[in-house]
């Protein structure tokens, strides 16, 4: 390949950078990464040893970018199925929690189930029907024939209850 066909090409990039980013922009969602693809694209190009025979040079260059842009999100979708994002700081599995997670969940748990244990047998009861099985109010009312502004005090009483111990 010339030189002088490999310099119009990057003169052609350097001329349509801000176009092309916005057209990456659009297609990945991110202005950083359509800056990396056009960067990307850049060093292709530096790196072809042959060039083939080019009718549109700007067509060329697009299609160069927008199969780089392809192969990265291509990439990205195969790491995020496998990995959580670097970034947030896991490098393990998603489906798994690690160990020290495990523990404190644990921990939380027994927590709770110790605060529950604390509560007065009605309010318990009270609780423990509309968080976990799901009644409503007026439902648990009819149930245990006490008012609905009642089960509204125990429910409070028992979340109030459970904050203050989980916080500890």
């Amino acid at each position: 390949m010339a030189e002088r066909d490999r310099s119009s090409l990057l003169g052609l990039l350097l001329d349509h950078y801000e176009e092309m980013t916005g057209h990456l922009a659009r297609r990945l969602g991110s202005l950083c990464l359509a800056e990396d693809v056009v960067q990307d694209t850049y060093l292709r190009l530096r790196s072809l040893t042959a060039l083939p025979e080019i009718d549109n040079p700007r067509s060329y260059l697009y299609r160069m970018a927008d199969n780089i842009a392809l192969d990265r999100m291509r990439a990205e979708t195969r790491r995020g199925r496998r990995f959580a994002p670097a970034e947030l700081g896991f490098d393990q599995p998603l489906d798994e929690p690690d160990a020290e997670a495990t523990l404190e969940h644990k921990q939380r748990l027994e927590r709770l189930s110790h605060a529950l244990a604390e509560l007065p047998p009605r309010c318990r009861e009270v609780f423990l029907l509309h968080k976990f099985d799901g009644l409503s109010h007026a439902d648990i009312a009819a149930r245990l024939g006490i008012s609905r502004s009642m089960v509204e005090k125990h429910v409070m009483k028992a979340l109030a209850h459970c904050r203050d111990r989980l916080a500890l």
